[in-house]
């Protein structure tokens, strides 16, 4: 994969539409808004939305409104607002006054409905959920009127008022506009303005048993907050004149427009919030925020920092094109913060013991590293004495091809310590290694004597000062590209669950700096790749640490 240009980010082809619209006095100031559906938690694509809604705001000195779209209440909960809220600010981002909720708005969207029945443009429907569905036709059919479409108006007001009071079971009848059904757009097909669902709303209570559609409540919610630019996805595009129509034939204080970017599509990723919520119900993953998720609550977890996912939104950019991005990117992104900011640290994730035969018993030396090789990050102290740990991978008795770490009678030198000869290596009755005899040269301490030279370079921590940790290496959650591909082909998505995507190692000996890691705190362990220490299980003493991503791109092209 080649590397991703940052020295700019990429272009957004609404930052001039909103330039010229403020310089031509169309507008005092723009605002913006972001109207999640509080029935899961966000993920990657959100962050890009928000990043360009919240950005965009901010850069020309206007404001972005946080909007729950909280019109079916039987998918939502609190657990969600709550989540999308901290999100939201965890991004880096604040949204203007308090948060706003669609449910806010819905005395006015129902006095406005009532509005259309009066002007003879809406209708109450008898039609069953399959009927209006047949009724409706397709792309090459047109539609076929309702029989109930050409009900008077005092009918409808007194049907619409029943309805509200709750004497109609859910489906029994829905409220419609009456537009075209032999329009070629299939959304202005007498679309659906409000159902009956006798639900327990989150905000609203027993208020309401009908609510209204999306289609209703998006441009007139945006019309009441004074949205200047209401920015959304492309599958929206194909809404854009019914939710011009409805501006266009209520009394709204004002006439927002819309805008459709490119939504993100990220290869070995899952977005879709009802197969994240199955990969959840079903146990596929532990929680909406465990580190394999695609959720922004995820990527936190699992030591993403907001400030590389906003860089990765700067990368991609802004589009109506489209297109598959690729996860190296996002990888790229955070290795590149990461590289930058996290302190070193040396994490043995399959300690090997090593006792180091010619060092004095009872001898400490009290070795300083720096915890950053670039950045004055201050020092971390290394006890070094007679017994040490490596890795177990870092000592080969019948070395591959290539090998540069330690063999039988070979030398490396330790991290910032010294070098180390191999002697003799200690095996159980199974024939295991258990421990080396080696044997270290005094005058190697930071430097290489004239003449000598010492290839490889191991990590390593002292035995008796070090942690004892447990290391949660997560990888990818799918195996395949396009993860979805196998739903369209009979198949489904959980097929491509990558098996290896989380791998457990208990027992790792960590440096002593790491006993306290606060969560969140993020290290890069010297040759292993980057982790953090887990927000909910690790605690002082008892670490427990996320790899957020490998040192550099491990999957082949």
């Amino acid at each position: 994969m080649s590397k991703p240009e940052t020295s700019a980010a990429a272009a957004n082809f609404l930052r001039p539409i909103v330039q010229a619209d403020l310089e031509a006095g169309k507008h005092a100031k723009i605002i913006t808004r972001f109207p999640p559906e509080p029935n899961g938690y966000l993920h990657i694509g959100h962050a890009k939305s928000i990043c360009l809604n919240f950005g965009l705001a901010k850069e020309f000195g206007g404001e972005c409104n946080l909007r729950f779209d909280d019109t079916n209440p039987a998918k939502e909960d609190q657990e969600y607002i709550d989540a999308i809220k901290a999100d939201v600010e965890w991004l880096g981002f604040q949204w203007a006054g308090e948060e706003r909720y669609a449910s806010n708005y819905f005395d006015q969207l129902y006095d406005w409905a009532v509005h259309l029945i009066k002007a003879g443009k809406a209708y109450v429907c008898d039609l069953s959920p399959d009927e209006a569905r047949a009724y409706r036709g397709n792309l090459t059919e047109a539609g076929k009127n309702s029989p109930f479409r050409e009900r008077n108006v005092e009918e409808n007001l007194d049907l619409f008022a029943r309805m509200k009071a709750g004497e109609f079971p859910d489906g029994a009848r829905a409220l419609r506009a009456k537009i075209d059904m032999a329009s070629p757009n299939m959304n202005l097909r007498d679309p659906i303005l409000y159902r009956i669902r006798h639900a327990h709303h989150h905000q609203t209570g027993d208020k309401w048993c009908i609510y209204p559609s999306y289609d209703f409540t998006h441009g007139q919610s945006d019309a009441i907050e004074g949205v200047t630019h209401s920015i959304c996805t492309l599958e929206f595009e194909d809404h854009r004149p019914l939710y011009e129509w409805f501006l266009a034939n209520l009394p709204v204080p004002a006439q927002p427009r819309q805008y459709e970017f490119a939504r993100l599509n990220l290869n070995y990723t899952i977005t879709s919030k009802r197969k994240l919520k199955q990969l959840v119900d079903e146990g596929h993953v532990n929680g909406w925020d465990d580190p394999r998720m695609s959720t922004l609550s995820g990527y936190r977890r699992r030591g993403y920092t907001p400030g590389s996912i906003r860089h990765f939104c700067d990368l991609i950019g802004v589009n109506r094109a489209g297109g598959l991005v690729d996860i190296g990117m996002l990888e790229f992104a955070i290795r590149e913060d990461l590289d930058a900011n996290a302190a070193r640290a040396m994490c043995v994730l399959k300690p090997l013991k090593v006792v180091i035969t010619n060092y004095p018993e009872g001898q400490v030396e009290n070795l300083e590293l720096p915890r950053h090789p670039k950045q004055d990050m201050g020092v971390r102290v290394l006890p070094f004495s007679r017994e040490i740990f490596i890795d177990a991978s870092d000592f080969e008795e019948v070395p591959p091809a290539g090998y540069k770490r330690l063999i039988p009678g070979g030398e490396v030198r330790l991290r910032g310590s010294y070098v180390i000869r191999a002697d003799e290596a200690i095996k159980d009755a199974e024939g295991n290694i258990v421990e080396l005899r080696c044997s270290y040269d005094e005058n190697t301490l930071g430097k290489n004597p004239e003449g000598r030279k010492v290839k490889g370079v191991i990590h390593w921590v002292p035995a008796a000062e070090s942690v004892e940790c447990e290391v949660r290496l997560y990888d990818r959650l799918f195996r395949s590209a396009s993860p979805e591909k196998a739903d369209e082909e009979g198949g489904s998505f959980l097929d491509n669950i990558n098996p290896e995507s989380l791998v457990v190692l208990k027992g790792c000996r960590a440096e002593p700096s790491l006993a306290n890691a606060q969560p969140e705190e993020r290290f890069q362990f010297e040759r292993e790749g980057y982790f953090c220490a887990d927000s909910k299980d690790s605690q002082p003493g008892a670490p427990v640490f996320n790899r957020t991503v490998t040192l550099r791109d491990s999957w082949g092209a």
